[in-house]
């Protein structure tokens, strides 16, 4: 049995590549890294300013 190390062609192909030992680190290491880029980006946004800058009246219960 020869082993094929041509490109895989289809999706299947390449989920398979992908879930074998040694490919299998790089791609848990680099989804982890995307992953931490993603969030580390979302932190950095600034929240939009609401139009009223007053927080809203808080009022007592009427018994």
């Amino acid at each position: 049995m020869t082993e094929d190390n041509s490109p895989p062609r289809t999706f299947k192909g390449l989920l398979r590549w992908a879930t074998t030992p040694p490919q299998a680190w790089v791609v848990y290491l680099l989804a982890v890294m995307l992953v931490w880029l993603l969030s580390f980006y979302a932190g950095t946004l600034k929240p939009k300013k609401t139009p009223e800058a007053s927080p809203p009246a808080a009022s007592a219960p009427k018994s």
